[in-house]
């Protein structure tokens, strides 16, 4: 089987866990309540890429408020379904010493990346370092960090859509979808 063929099979026997509306409602939601914890800091947000392109921009146009915008690239995937090493290819262009920092990312899986990228935060100067992520994945055991704001819980399934992605495909599928077999 070649992988666009893997892709479809994926698509066709997936479980949709959350619908586009069902995120749309829940990033509502955490823009709420990150401009209540944030819009008086003048953050800089940190879109952690690829994956948190989709979340970062929906979740954006709901904050009314003064922020700077750029972006972060670590992880530990890198087009696999299984984590390995962390490997950075982007560092952000602001500075960040002294400033409150939000980092938004489409899933909490393991942690080990987001517990990088706030550790990197803080040696950076970040006065404040803040996280938020789209879906926080149940895995059953502890993680090195925990968000500060969260959208979705799912159960510990491979997923994929708005910005999760399978071998680098399907991050643009709407809503969240969980595998029912990962090739």
């Amino acid at each position: 089987m070649n992988l666009i063929e893997e892709i479809r099979r994926v698509v066709a026997e997936s479980e949709c866990l959350y619908t586009r509306d069902e995120v749309s409602t829940a990033v509502a939601a955490m823009a709420v309540a990150i401009t209540t914890q944030l819009a008086d800091a003048h953050p800089v947000v940190l879109s952690v890429l690829n994956g948190g392109i989709f979340f970062t921009g929906e979740l954006l146009l709901r904050l009314p408020f003064p922020l700077e915008l750029d972006s972060i690239k670590a992880g530990r995937y890198l087009g696999a379904t299984r984590g390995t090493a962390m490997r950075w290819t982007l560092t952000p262009a602001i500075p960040l010493q002294g400033r409150t920092v939000l980092v938004v990312d489409d899933i909490l899986d393991e942690g080990i990346t987001l517990a990088e990228i706030v550790r990197y935060c803080r040696e950076a100067g970040a006065s404040q370092v803040y996280t938020a992520v789209l879906v926080d994945k149940q895995i059953g055991r502890d993680k090195p960090c925990q968000p500060d704001f969260v959208g979705l819980t799912t159960p510990n399934r491979y997923l994929f859509g708005y910005g999760l992605d399978y071998k680098n495909h399907l991050r643009n599928w709407p809503g969240i979808h969980a595998c029912h077999t990962v090739y």
